[in-house]
């Protein structure tokens, strides 16, 4: 227990590093003590994961800013109180604005989620290695973030491919420019990644892909990268990005969809049908066709809006054909 209660006072400080402090249905100006004497920090929020870190018996002091951009630092503390009972104090500082929070114990409340069929379509062009770049990036935030322990096996080699620089954001990204984070060593690739990406070519029965490959773990430069990312766009290459896509969906399939309660379960229900209803219309012209959703967090239930797409995927003469087909 203490070793996990450390680990926890671990993930909070690395928020505070990272300059994070964001507490869960507490208002702007908020102080005191909510009436379960808990208080809910965002710890890793994503498509594939909401958790959370849970600080018990807990009161604020001074006023939170729930929408604060600017300077902050924070730090935590371990105050005795007698010889019995322990405190820690949280303190805050949001430019000028400063509030402290007092708490007893500190939880870490964890929920996984299928994000194998969630995607966005945020940037155009090549759609279906976007949202792989996307759904691999998550994933690896839960294996970081979070540990093995919340990875199947499977899941902890795709997530290595964060690291194979012809399939991230330096080539692919799923977002904007101005929404990356950047990581250290961006073109460096590892020898781990190139093992998945080796046996996906392999099963693919890709030779020319995997003939690459060997040359990239020889040398293992930004042209190389290039090459073998300007080849995963290609038509002729399709097999092994239509694989990683399917290994994905079925490593992400182990865990439950969001609940949304029966009302919008339906809703979203109705949606999925038709699109299912699309795709057995193009898959029977012999048209590859992939369905996604896009959907809220269950933390924030109360804007609920979902968005179902069809990825079309056709092979061109020289690269693939990808359309996006809104439900």
């Amino acid at each position: 227990m203490e070793d996990i209660m450390e680990d926890n006072f671990e993930k909070l400080n690395l928020l505070l590093e990272q300059e994070q402090c964001e507490f869960v249905d507490i208002p702007d100006g908020f102080t005191g003590q909510t009436e379960s004497g808990e208080l809910r920090l965002i710890y890793l929020m994503n498509d594939a994961v909401e958790s959370f870190l849970v600080l018990k018996n807990a009161r604020m002091t001074g006023n939170y800013v729930r929408d604060y951009e600017g300077e902050f630092e924070g730090s935590v503390e371990k105050a005795d109180r007698d010889l019995c009972e322990v405190e820690y104090i949280l303190v805050v500082h949001q430019g000028r604005n400063v509030f402290t929070v007092f708490f007893e114990d500190i939880l870490l409340e964890t929920q996984l989620y299928n994000y194998g069929e969630l995607g966005h379509f945020w940037v155009k062009g090549y759609e279906n290695l976007r949202v792989m770049e996307y759904q691999i990036a998550i994933l690896r935030d839960k294996y970081e973030y979070l540990g093995e322990k919340y990875c199947t096996e499977y899941e902890g080699k795709l997530a290595m491919l964060r690291d194979f620089p012809p399939l991230n954001y330096l080539f692919y990204p799923a977002v904007p420019e101005k929404y990356i984070v950047p990581v250290d060593n961006p073109w460096e690739v590892t020898a781990e990644a190139l093992a998945v990406m080796q046996e996906l070519a392999t099963e693919a029965g890709d030779e020319k892909l995997g003939k690459m490959l060997r040359r990239y773990e020889k040398n293992p430069d930004i042209s190389n990268a290039k090459k073998i990312a300007g080849m995963l766009c290609r038509s002729s290459h399709l097999p092994v990005i239509t694989l990683l896509g399917e290994k994905i969906r079925e490593a992400a399939s182990v865990y439950p969809d969001r609940d949304f309660g029966r009302k919008q379960n339906k809703y979203l229900h109705e949606l999925m049908e038709k699109a299912e209803r699309r795709k057995e219309e193009l898959e029977a012209e012999n048209i590859q066709t992939l369905i996604y959703r896009e959907e809220p967090f269950i933390y924030d239930c109360d804007s609920i809006s979902f968005q179902v797409y069809l990825m079309i995927v056709r092979k061109g003469v020289w690269k693939q054909k990808i359309m996006v087909e809104k439900i």
